[in-house]
């Protein structure tokens, strides 16, 4: 092996170590982090790292966090959604994942924000009070949501990384994901 190939599979494995293991409240690293760390090439080294764990069924997501690209977050996640069977095991009930779906898609549908009341109001359509205020504080721990000024939800770090935002809309406006490009750009706007 050449002296460069042994640098890129240790950047590599740099690389691996800072994007699964938890540095701070949040799994992945910021691109500064990435780039203290791997050098100035390093978004070429995380392009490298997605082409090798795609082999074994993940991926690197990233999640801009402001303009600057350096603040971008890097995360490694599943790729693709995992088997029915298997989301069982994840030890959600149906009606919590329900309740976490409809507060995403209206949030989504609001443009990224949406008032904790009009929420809660929607939920209230089909759930219990308690069952809402408890999952809506869970998800806002768990980082799905999160919660701004004058009561404002917004999508959490969470979500950006683990939801396919227009999967959860394409399933909910009943469209096939094989649709053509003419219905995913209706979901971009």
């Amino acid at each position: 092996m050449a002296e460069g190939d042994r640098d890129v599979w240790g950047k590599l494995a740099r690389a691996t170590q800072l994007l699964f293991y938890r540095r701070h409240r949040q799994p992945g690293a910021r691109g500064w982090e990435l780039k203290r760390a791997l050098g100035r090439n390093y978004l070429e080294i995380i392009r490298l790292l997605d082409q090798e764990i795609q082999k074994i069924g993940l991926q690197v997501k990233e999640v801009p966090e402001g303009d600057d690209p350096e603040s971008t977050r890097f995360h490694i996640v599943l790729k693709g959604s995992p088997p029915l069977a298997e989301a069982r095991t994840f030890g959600w009930r149906i009606d919590d994942m329900a309740i976490l779906a409809v507060t995403l898609a209206y949030i989504l549908s609001k443009q990224g924000k949406a008032p904790a009341k009009e929420v809660e109001r929607v939920l209230s359509e089909k759930f219990p009070k308690w069952k809402i205020e408890r999952n809506l504080d869970r998800f806002i721990r768990m980082g799905y949501i999160s919660k701004g000024e004058k009561d404002l939800l917004y999508l959490g770090w969470r979500s950006m990384v683990e939801v396919d935002q227009k999967t959860l809309l394409s399933l909910l406006l009943g469209r096939d994901r094989g649709e053509s490009k003419d219905a995913e750009g209706e979901l971009d706007r």
